[in-house]
């Protein structure tokens, strides 16, 4: 009995070990590797706010497979804008990756960014590596 409490143990401390290892290792491919540049690359999809919200609400998992980690141009109006964040049509929420004072609420705009998740609870798409598409 004591042998399989030991080997209990040592699994469980390495399943701790991968846990607690894997976002350095996550940033160490990334660094090393150079980190992906989305506006370099043509936008996958150009849709509204609307249509890929809708999408994702009608079924989040055939959506994430057609969307996730690519990039989307998504055009909408302004709702909210605070630093790096800009808000679409209250449910696209975009990470800019630089701070942009032209950009005003009640604006109607295209942004360009990687869709990284949608969170059904809020019903808000997520994107990063944003800019504005011009």
């Amino acid at each position: 009995m004591k042998k399989k409490n030991k080997i209990v143990v040592v699994l469980i401390l390495l399943v701790i070990a991968g846990v607690v290892a894997f976002p350095y290792v996550k940033n160490y491919l990334v660094y090393s590797y150079g980190k992906r540049d989305v506006q370099s690359e043509a936008a996958a999809f150009t849709i509204t706010t609307k249509n890929i919200v809708a999408e994702f609400t009608a079924n989040t998992e055939a959506s994430n497979k057609k969307y996730l980690e690519k990039p989307v141009a998504v055009s909408g109006t302004i709702t909210s804008v605070n630093n790096k964040e800009v808000i679409l049509d209250e449910s696209v929420n975009c990470n800019l990756i630089a701070a942009d004072a032209s950009l005003k609420e009640g604006q109607a705009v295209t942004i360009k960014g990687r869709v990284v998740g949608y969170d059904d609870l809020l019903g808000e798409l997520k994107l990063d590596q944003c800019n504005l598409n011009k």
